[in-house]
């Protein structure tokens, strides 16, 4: 498991055990066994279940799990997800930790593959954004991809993403573009340059500058959008932000662009209803 997996996943921990969990050291004597079930209360896409396994590893290494779907796999009202069996008390202890992640992720997991499906059969990706639970950024990202989603950037080194503050403080559009390429090249840094532009002059701007790999096209209307493509002509990547509900997606992928990007996928989360039940 990934190192910053890792961290999140003890600092849950302890944040939920604290001293301990007295409720369990009273009602058991520390050497009951037993088996309980992870079940699904509604229908979406489960994610979470090698996380699951982990904290559950984390907190005692002597549990054993079996899994009856994989990550990324739809699941109905009713379903079994997963059963885990040995120490009573551990298995309770665990509990909220590993519901909590995946309730999350598979929130997360539902809500993307309901966004991808909107888009099927055209050319464009959806693309999440650095809108996520601080702190739990990686899991997010990954319950993106469950659901069938593309990551955007995961922190601030990925890529140069220049935006309006940006472009005020270098002086315009061409200044802070010239500026990002120049750093690029000074420090080696194998990163793309994206900007995001409101206007069709903003993007000859950007256009005239060469420096652009990829261009933020910021609340268009679907006529703007249109035209935006057209006149980028394939010169450099195009990804469409602002107010993308559900229902927009088709008629916003028909204007051509590679990318929507939704910052609803992961800051807006629906958990979904999961459970987990003893025998």
């Amino acid at each position: 498991m990934d190192k910053l997996v890792e961290q999140i996943v003890d600092l849950a921990l302890r944040e939920d055990i604290g001293r301990g969990d007295i409720t369990t050291e009273a009602v058991f004597k520390g050497d009951e066994k037993a088996e309980a079930s992870f079940i699904a209360k509604e229908a979406g896409i489960i994610a979470g279940l090698e996380l699951m396994q982990f904290i559950l590893k984390r907190t005692d290494e002597a549990l054993d799990s079996k899994i009856y779907v994989h990550d990324g796999s739809p699941v109905h009202r009713g379903d079994t997800i997963a059963v885990v069996s040995g120490n009573a008390g551990s298995i309770l202890t665990a509990e909220r930790t590993c519901l909590n992640f995946m309730q999350r992720m598979s929130g997360i997991a539902t809500k993307t593959k309901r966004y991808c499906d909107a888009l099927a059969g055209t050319k464009t990706r959806l693309l999440d954004t650095r809108k996520t639970m601080p702190g739990q950024r990686y899991l997010d990202k990954w319950a993106v991809r469950l659901g069938g989603g593309t990551n955007h950037r995961f922190c601030l080194d990925d890529m140069y993403l220049i935006k309006e503050n940006h472009i005020a403080v270098a002086g315009g559009i061409r200044q802070a573009l010239e500026q990002c390429d120049a750093h690029r090249a000074a420090n080696g840094i194998d990163a793309k340059i994206e900007i995001e532009l409101e206007s069709v002059s903003d993007i000859k701007e950007a256009l005239e500058s060469g420096k652009a790999d990829i261009m933020l096209l910021d609340n268009m209307s679907l006529e703007e959008l249109s035209e935006a493509v057209a006149l980028i002509d394939g010169r450099a990547q195009t990804e469409a932000s602002g107010n993308m509900t559900l229902e927009r997606l088709p008629e916003v992928a028909a204007t051509g662009v590679d990318f929507i990007s939704v910052g609803g996928i992961t800051h807006s989360v629906h958990a979904l209803d999961i459970s987990l039940l003893f025998e």
